[in-house]
């Protein structure tokens, strides 16, 4: 475990004569701490293809969409699904239902994870180590895998009795009562089920009443935030991106598109998040660099901003974001327009963008400035998608679950355009998905799907 120094927090193996609640409350530390950094790995790629960073170099591999083997992300996703699916097993046999529950909303978590980047994925043969080359399983069976496992997770932690109860060793909902730590957790599935439903938003199987169902029981609040808590010594992943770049290790540059749709080039209002999201030039400006084109010499194109640590995003102690309110009212907003509520879309639009905000730690009177400006509150009967999905691009800054939002809705973001020196097998086209690790071409050959970039996954409907 790679958690050493996290002092009393982790304090949780007490009584050496209890061996039973050692092993599960041991794998609920790992498997939660390590969700942040899984998310990240994740984040670390797709904030590139939907544009948040980009590389200051002309024709970066990640920057143009080359079909680079992502290893290290998919053998960490795999390599903590294993470990909660023995934190699964064990609460089970010790009808540690709250345990139980908490495994499978990271199981599902880990697993929309994988086949969101990659489609087609191992699970049924995955986990204990029946095989070394196992089946892979079908993307649209995993989502209903998914979704059962988020309607399980919930059921089990409703339960009224659990032999061995979360506390201190959750690193998402720990720190406070069991109480209320066990409705968290029950929010949270709730909210990653609808965050799940909504990607099924172009196929026949979308239902918008039924995400509406779902936050209607999901949070209420920032303070239920499902986030990773880092620490001065184990810190935040996407600070280590700002220490690189601290020491001239060049990572962590904004890209021209964000920093635009933010400085008032593109929708003609500056948005008072960016000092809280990324840093600015000494001039005091937020310019990004283009995508593909790299910035160009110093002297010729000046300063770009880039990640820094005073941020709310890169500071060494910034929690990392699992699912938060403001993306669930985004959800709600959309979910919303789609089942024809005008209304109830414009007042979670306007509330995700206030939740977000306050998160940040923007103050009231910059906030409600953005807000009451006419480009933002247009009224119900103007609210549309494209204000929406702008918005909520925003909000889930370097989260990757906004490339599945991109892929949903065909990158029509409004300034958005295809990398400079794009990747040529593409065809002018934004990447669809990531391909298959060299480990599992090399050792599993036979069951890897035969895919391209540019195949899309089962709910990204060609429109």
């Amino acid at each position: 475990m790679m958690l050493g120094g996290c002092g009393d927090y982790l304090d949780i193996n007490e009584n050496p004569n209890e061996p039973t609640a050692a092993p599960i409350t041991s794998l609920m530390a790992t498997v939660s701490y390590k969700t942040g950094d899984n998310i990240q790995y994740i984040g670390g790629v797709t904030s590139y293809y939907v544009q948040y960073l980009a590389s200051p170099n002309a024709g970066s591999s990640t920057d143009i969409q080359d079909p680079i083997s992502y290893d290290n992300p998919w053998f960490y996703i795999y390599h903590t699904l294993g470990d909660i699916s023995d934190l699964e097993l064990q609460a089970t046999e010790l009808a540690a239902t709250q345990y139980v529950g908490a495994a499978k909303l990271l199981k599902a978590i880990h697993l929309l994870l994988i086949v969101d980047a990659w489609g087609d994925a191992p699970y049924t043969e995955a986990l204990f180590a029946q095989t070394v080359t196992p089946a892979y399983d079908d993307d649209q069976a995993l989502y209903t895998e998914i979704i059962k496992l988020i309607d399980d997770g919930i059921a089990e932690l409703g339960k009224a009795e659990s032999t061995v109860l979360l506390g201190s060793d959750d690193f998402i909902y720990g720190g406070t009562t069991n109480a209320i730590q066990v409705q968290n957790w029950i929010k949270m599935g709730y909210a990653l089920k609808a965050r799940t439903l909504l990607h099924m938003s172009e196929t026949p199987q979308y239902d918008p009443n039924a995400i509406l169902t779902a936050v209607s029981s999901g949070f209420t609040s920032n303070a239920q935030n499902a986030d990773i808590t880092y620490f001065d010594v184990d810190f935040n992943p996407w600070a280590s991106v700002a220490r690189n770049q601290e020491q001239l290790i060049l990572d962590g540059w904004i890209s021209e598109q964000l920093a635009d749709a933010m400085n008032g080039t593109t929708f003609g209002i500056v948005d008072p998040r960016m000092p809280f999201m990324f840093g600015a030039t000494e001039g005091g400006e937020y310019i990004g660099v283009p995508n593909g084109a790299g910035r160009g010499s110093a002297d010729v194109s000046g300063e770009r901003s880039v990640l820094v640590r005073e941020t709310y995003y890169a500071s060494d102690v910034s929690p990392l974001l699992v699912i938060t309110y403001a993306e669930q009212k985004f959800i709600e907003a959309e979910a919303a327009l789609d089942a024809d509520d005008k209304p109830r879309a414009y007042a979670a639009y306007l509330e995700g963008i206030r939740a977000h905000m306050d998160m940040l730690g923007v103050s009231e009177a910059d906030r409600d400035d953005y807000i009451n400006n006419e480009a933002v509150s247009v009224g119900s009967d103007n609210i549309t998608r494209a204000l929406i999905m702008k918005e909520k691009y925003i909000a889930m800054f370097l989260h990757p679950e906004t490339w599945t939002d991109a892929r949903r809705y065909d990158f029509q973001y409004t300034g958005m355009t295809i990398p400079a020196n794009l990747n040529p097998n593409l065809n002018g086209n934004f990447a669809r998905r990531l391909v298959y690790p060299d480990s599992e071409t090399g050792r599993n050959v036979a069951n890897v799907p035969s895919v391209t970039q540019l195949d899309r996954m089962w709910w990204d409907i060609s429109n």
